[in-house]
């Protein structure tokens, strides 16, 4: 299989489990945090990657709320195959068919991998709420101290892309 043969489809009713063990994966719970906000990413809509065999390759789960489309998660399990852009693509145009002018995402200031992947498909830098991971960390205690490559674990950084 080359890896770029995959196509992307929204989730269904069967996914759900699926859905639940990478959130699971992630964290060790059912749920994410977010801005201070609890959120149970298996609930919300999204899209995964997929083989033509059936080997699912990744998950990208979103809110909308008005205007504004939250991508909440998005995992691929293969890197630099395309996967992530793939998700990225297909939720970025339900955002826009949902009439949202904005999408946006918050990720951690040790995710260094993700702020590069993000700034690249234009996403710009519009917050840092510092020490933020404080109040995640009352609400999820398993969230570490410390995050990827040794950096502490503190701060929740706000990208965003403009949809018009």
């Amino acid at each position: 299989m080359s890896p770029t043969s995959f196509t992307v489809r929204p989730l269904v009713y069967e996914d759900h489990e699926w859905v639940l063990e990478m959130v699971r994966h992630w964290g060790g719970t059912d749920y994410i945090v977010s801005r201070g906000r609890v959120i149970y990413a298996a609930e919300l809509p999204g899209f995964c990657a997929k083989t033509a065999d059936g080997e699912t390759l990744g998950l990208a789960t979103f809110e909308v709320t008005g205007e504004e489309c939250q991508l909440v998660t998005l995992h691929a399990l293969t890197r630099f195959a395309g996967i992530g852009t793939g998700l990225l693509t297909a939720v970025r145009d339900a955002a826009a068919a949902a009439g949202c002018r904005r999408l946006w995402l918050i990720t951690t200031n040790d995710n260094v991998d993700a702020l590069r992947f993000y700034q690249r498909r234009d996403f710009e830098l519009v917050a840092i709420h510092r020490d933020l991971r404080e109040v995640a960390r009352r609400l999820k205690p398993s969230i570490p101290l410390v995050g990827e490559y040794g950096i502490p674990l503190r701060d929740e950084i706000e990208l965003e892309m403009s949809l018009r």
